[in-house]
């Protein structure tokens, strides 16, 4: 590939744009998951009705289903259908996911209710949402005031998961402050979703259906015991007796895992108890699921709606809804939803399980032809701004607020170094802050210092002026965390200044010789550079035991830069050779067609391991490791660009997962600098200019280039947070972090001087 770029074009603020592969004007994507049409449940009648409002609404929109389906569940036809899940069928959720990435989708839209998905409380769903990067909406149909343990756990990931949450009551709301503790910010109230149609059409409808001449009671949904149809049935001969002409229409199919449990026994059973109470005359049964218009043409039919359901936590009612916007008089037992929709007299509530109130209730209502219309109207009223053109506009505000919108990025001329300084002190740079403010009680660790050691070496100007005095205790700190008696490095120091191990991991040694190396090379005076080399001299025979393939390449690293000024030095000839093969014997044993790695897990600091192939092949004169180096860099490098052109490292929700393609989060600003470095190696290698738009896609990551469209660091004060979320930013501003975005800024400018 042959590229020429501008060095103008790599310093200014349009410099991302090459980058990307999205048209700003391309029509916004959304992944709608959930159950679809023909599918019988309300869930699928909701969904279906979203995907026809939006549509209607805002026809350039492009909506992708990807429809839940039980095992032997119907074909789903519909053209913006783009795959089917299977309930309890990992892989097809997976493949779903990978489908949605692949897509571009700007943002990812679930109806969730726990018996859709399969697993423990619904738990496959996590397979599919732990997996894509867009922002998430999750609408919750239902929220529990006391869940069991599998029930939170599910919604604790969801929550940590979603961008935001939609609710349709206050109630909901309520629950997932105080049960859940979701952040008020995150929680949207859209209400139910209903049709538009004309008030006061019911005698019209009545002569439709047969129902000349008689009162008609409707109750519809899903049949299950839930629903305490039983009650309005025991009912009936109270209000028979009162209204003679009285209907009771039962409409609806016996819900799926109902039916699949023991058939119609449970619609036998109340058919028997009209029929024991002799009111079975007065019962009319729709045994079928009633597509849409059908449905709403029978509500029109009715004179009182009823909701006898007989738990209180039914948080979402969709058939309620439906029979407020069609201007209904609604009797219901007080269940989250009823109370909320029906308040300030806008229905009749009575309390759970009591036939003798439903009765009155239904009869008095009968009885009193005004203030039946009355409450006609008044639910018709209140139900005007939950019509689907208005649900519409309101879903369509919640996405544009979801989405993403990519920050101007630049390579600043400069940048501070408060976020450094910000975490110092005489015994060297702590590990972490809380915000801000840094955290004792994690003390520092060898890590740390030895990045920040490379770093002093890097810095001009008024941030050397102001940061200089700091090389001495950093370099202080390495030395003190040699442990001669073990011959290793020790890694992690109490604030107390207290050793809290004998030896740290391979990878903290192997990181703290690539400083030592580096410093060799690199430090300002000859005596630092003195010191480094002795002291790597001292230290780096552990690595060559090392186990860990970083760690190896860390050490590697580390050696190649001694031998630059030492180019006879044999241990450090033995490093990089031993460490080569180590590496090179790693990559044959694991990597696979798909798979070009040396391990078969994905990790941290991925850059790391082909960079030091790249050096070492480079050095050591042999074809076949820098064969190895550019081929697993590529592959790195190319899973680590989103479908829509940005730089997407991989998250650590990844890591120790075999075979496995990368998560999207958690994102970490120490892969940006390593991909940096990575991509420098392959153009000392190649003399390939593309390695550069690669260095600057990843360094575009910090200013907003990203999964969630935020700016990650600060260029007037040198500090960085500590990553993306699925929420956002982690606001935090670690040693790492801030390192990272240090070193990253150096050496996407030194690239830039190299190359252009």
């Amino acid at each position: 590939m042959s590229v020429t770029l501008d060095r103008a074009w790599l310093l200014d603020d349009q410099a991302a744009a090459p980058l990307k592969r999205v048209d700003v004007r391309a029509p916004v994507r959304i992944a709608l998951i959930g159950g679809f049409l023909p599918r019988r449940c309300g869930i699928a009648t909701f969904t279906t009705d979203i995907y026809n409002s939006l549509s209607a609404a805002y026809p350039e929109l492009v909506i992708d289903i990807y429809a839940m389906s039980p095992i032997m569940g119907r074909p789903h036809s519909h053209p913006a259908v783009r795959a089917s899940i299977i309930e309890g069928e990992i892989p097809t959720f997976v493949d779903a996911a990978r489908q949605i990435e692949s897509s571009g989708a700007d943002v990812v839209w679930l109806q969730h209710e726990f018996g859709l998905f399969g697993g423990l409380a619904g738990d496959m769903i996590l397979e599919l949402v732990d997996r894509v990067a867009a922002p998430l909406i999750v609408t919750l149909h239902t929220v529990l005031a006391e869940p069991d343990d599998d029930q939170r756990r599910v919604m604790e990931r969801l929550i940590a998961r979603a961008s935001r949450l939609v609710v349709m009551s206050q109630r909901s709301r309520d629950l997932l402050r105080t049960v859940y503790n979701a952040d008020a910010d995150q929680i949207a109230l859209i209400a139910h979703g209903v049709p538009d149609r004309p008030f006061g059409r019911g005698q019209q409808f009545k002569a439709q259906f047969g129902f000349d001449d008689r009162q008609v009671v409707l109750t519809f949904g899903l049949l299950s015991p839930g629903k305490g149809i039983e009650a309005v049935i025991a009912a009936l001969p109270a209000i028979v007796a009162r209204h003679p002409d009285v209907l009771y229409c039962i409409a609806g199919a016996t819900h799926p895992n109902l039916l699949a449990q023991e058939g119609e026994a449970y619609r036998k059973k109340l058919r028997a108890q009209a029929q024991v109470l002799g009111v079975d005359d007065h019962v009319r049964w729709i045994d079928s699921f009633m597509e849409t218009e059908a449905l709403l043409d029978l509500i029109e039919a009715t004179d009182v709606y009823v909701t006898p359901y007989t738990g209180a936590q039914q948080s979402t009612s969709g058939t309620l809804s439906y029979a407020m916007a069609l201007g209904k008089a609604v009797v219901s037992t007080p269940y989250v939803h009823a109370l909320e929709l029906l308040a300030d007299d806008h229905g009749v509530l009575v309390p759970f399980h009591d036939k003798a109130a439903l009765g009155d209730a239904i009869g008095d209502l009968l009885s009193d032809r005004e203030r039946l219309m009355t409450l006609q109207r008044r639910a018709y009223a209140r139900s005007r701004d939950m019509i689907w053109p208005v649900f519409a506009e309101r879903s369509r505000d919640l996405i544009a607020a979801s989405q993403i919108t990519p920050g101007a990025a630049r390579v600043p001329e400069q940048i501070g170094v408060d976020g450094l300084l910000r975490i110092c002190d005489d015994t060297g740079i702590l590990q972490h802050s809380i915000h801000g403010v840094p955290d004792r009680a994690h003390g520092y660790c060898v890590d740390d210092n030895a990045r920040a050691l490379m770093l002093m070496h890097r810095l001009n100007g008024e941030a050397l002026r102001r940061c200089d005095r700091l090389t001495g205790i950093f370099a202080a700190f390495v030395q003190h965390a040699w442990n001669p008696d073990r011959q290793e490095f020790r890694n992690f120091m109490g604030f107390g200044r207290n050793w809290l191990e004998d030896i740290g991991s391979e990878d903290s040694c192997g990181r703290t010789l690539w400083a030592l190396g580096f410093s060799a090379q690199r430090a300002r005076n000859t005596g630092l550079r003195r010191w480094s080399h002795e002291l790597f001299e001292r230290t780096a025979p552990s690595a060559l035991d090392f186990q860990s393939p970083r760690a190896t390449a860390f050490a590697m690293l580390g050696a190649d830069y001694v031998l630059t000024t030492h180019g006879e030095h044999q241990l450090a000839a033995q490093i990089i050779k031993r460490g080569a093969n180590r590496l090179l014997e790693l990559f044959h044993a694991v990597a696979q067609p798909d798979w070009h790695w040396f391990e078969n897990v994905l990790a941290y600091d991925n850059g790391r391991l082909p960079e030091a192939m790249l050096r070492a092949g480079a050095r050591l004169g042999q074809d076949n490791i820098t064969a190895c180096g550019l081929t697993s860099l590529r592959w790195i490098t190319e899973l680590q660009i989103a479908s829509r052109g940005h730089f997407r490292p991989v998250g650590s929700d990844s890591f120790g997962k075999p075979y496995e393609p990368p998560r999207p989060f958690d994102q970490q600003p120490v892969e940006i600098w390593a991909m940096i470095d990575a991509a420098a190696a392959a153009y000392d290698v190649t003399g390939d200019l593309a390695w550069l738009i690669h260095a600057r896609r990843a360094y575009d990551w910090f200013a907003g280039h990203n999964d969630r469209g935020v700016i990650v660091a600060d260029p007037v004060t040198g500090t960085s947070r500590d990553g993306i979320n699925p929420r956002g930013l982690n606001l935090n501003e670690g040693a790492e972090s801030v390192l990272a975005y240090q070193h990253a800024t150096c050496a996407i400018r030194d690239f830039i001087a190299k190359a252009v």
